[in-house]
């Protein structure tokens, strides 16, 4: 390969990357480094100081912080996403372009990996004459709607529109109009903004894509992007299996006494319950799904981040319970802070995985063979949802509306009802194909960079 070639040379070009900070952008920027330098490229990590590595993790990259100054959208706990990735982007691009041009005064850049959202450091890259890629840590698909958003803004489509929900958007199927990324209770013209923005600066600066998917799930998607943008498009994942990432990186501390718990259940019996690291709902929603859990009969492993429950403070371990679910949780259940979620989605007495559908977990679930219960959120998790229902068929929506019996409806045909096991066997389907993904586009890449 031309990083091995280079090495034998004696010289070993170098790549900058700049990952978004927050725990779902983070962890396959680093895992896309390890494989990087692995392939014998030098790796030079630039980091916010919001959420920034440990280095002594990843001992054969370099970190430098960019000494950023964050406004309080971003440092503040609740805050608006679309507000907080808008203050990212315009409190670090000083200093991250100081930071680029400080080491290209030293070093020898093939060129910079950027995560897809940091628009403003994609853009700075390029103008300092350094090649950037950009890092996509959501789908093909999602990244193909993001692509389209000026037609679709053009055809009425966006701002999403109450009477236009169930409508199929043309070019993107099986995308409805209510699957497009959206925000509830963000300004909705901010998110437009935003994502015009993201897709112009793509466009305009980015010398190629990098994507954290697989040929098998979305080939079609990927072409299109290719197409469209006329540049490279290098599907690199899964990520986490190629880099062989180890068991968990993660910005929480795991519990990982729910391994122990799990270890007495059989197998395919266990509903495990996470709606990621950044996602939070209302405390009647909360509510509702302890009560829809409590009335399945299903185990369950339920992870409940502090924080995570709108109007309960992070210093609260865990907001109360509806009468009657406290006794179920101890005869049934087990609920934690944060739990290893890879080794949980791969231990045997996991039947099905109720998820916000961020894309690491849906490409996690997919790995392992698990099926889904599509909770999402906010962002990409609603078209990734979408393909996990309607396109893949491993996975059932729990409904827009979270009300307590048909949570439990929805838990028990996937767990136990025909459909379910329609759905696992299409899952480990999947798993197969995840398994058999190559390298090959890694190594593309690899030489692609080395052209540069």
């Amino acid at each position: 390969m031309a990083g091995q070639e280079q090495h034998r040379h004696g010289h070993r070009r170098r790549v900058v990357l700049f990952p978004l900070p927050f725990q779902g952008h983070l962890i396959p920027m680093l895992q896309l480094a390890a494989l990087l330098r692995a392939r014998g490229l030098e790796v030079t990590v630039l980091h916010a100081n919001l959420n920034f590595p440990d280095p002594a993790r990843h001992p054969d990259l370099a970190f430098v912080p960019i000494h950023e100054t964050l406004p309080d959208e971003v440092t503040s706990p609740g805050n608006d996403i679309v507000r907080q990735l808008l203050a990212l982007n315009a409190a670090c691009e000083a200093p991250f372009r100081e930071g680029l041009a400080s080491l290209l005064r030293g070093q020898d850049v093939a060129c910079a990996v950027v995560d897809g959202q940091c628009y403003a450091a994609l853009v700075a890259a390029s103008q300092l004459g350094v090649p950037a890629l950009a890092l996509r840590t959501d789908s093909a698909a999602t990244f193909r709607s993001m692509l389209a958003y000026p037609r679709l803004r053009d055809a009425g489509f966006v701002p999403i529109k109450e009477e236009r929900l169930d409508e199929l958007v043309p070019k993107l199927e099986p995308l409805r109009v209510r699957d497009l990324i959206r925000v509830d209770g963000s300004d909705t013209d901010a998110l437009c903004s935003f994502i015009t923005t993201v897709a112009d600066a793509i466009r305009a600066s980015a010398s190629g894509v990098v994507i954290n998917t697989f040929e098998a799930i979305e080939a079609a998607e990927l072409a299109k992007i290719q197409h469209e943008l006329s540049r490279p498009a290098f599907a690199v994942g899964p990520l986490h299996l190629l880099a062989q990432a180890p068991v968990e990186q993660s910005l929480y501390v795991l519990d990982r006494g729910c391994l122990d718990w799990l270890d007495a259940h059989p197998p395919r019996s266990v509903l495990y319950v996470s709606l990621g690291s950044v996602a939070c709902v209302d405390r009647n929603v909360f509510e509702e799904m302890a009560c829809g859990l409590a009335s399945s009969g299903v185990p369950f492993l339920w992870v409940v981040r502090p924080g995570s429950v709108r109007g309960v403070g992070e210093e609260v371990p865990l907001p109360p319970l509806p009468d009657g679910v406290n006794e179920e949780v101890r005869n049934r259940g087990k609920i934690v802070k944060w739990a290893p979620q890879r080794e949980v989605l791969a231990h045997n007495a996991i039947g099905a995985f109720w998820t916000h559908c961020g894309w690491n977990s849906t490409l996690e679930s997919v790995c392992e063979g698990v099926p889904m219960l599509a909770q999402p959120c906010f962002a990409d998790q609603m078209v990734n949802a979408r393909y996990v229902t309607h396109e893949w068929g491993v996975g059932l929506e729990v409904g827009e509306v979270i009300e307590r019996e048909r949570v439990a409806k929805a838990v028990t045909k996937l767990m136990v009802g025909e459909d379910g096991a329609q759905m696992r066997e299409r899952a480990q389907h999947l798993q197969m194909q995840a398994s058999a993904a190559t390298s090959l586009s890694m190594d593309s890449l690899v030489q692609y960079i080395s052209s540069l």
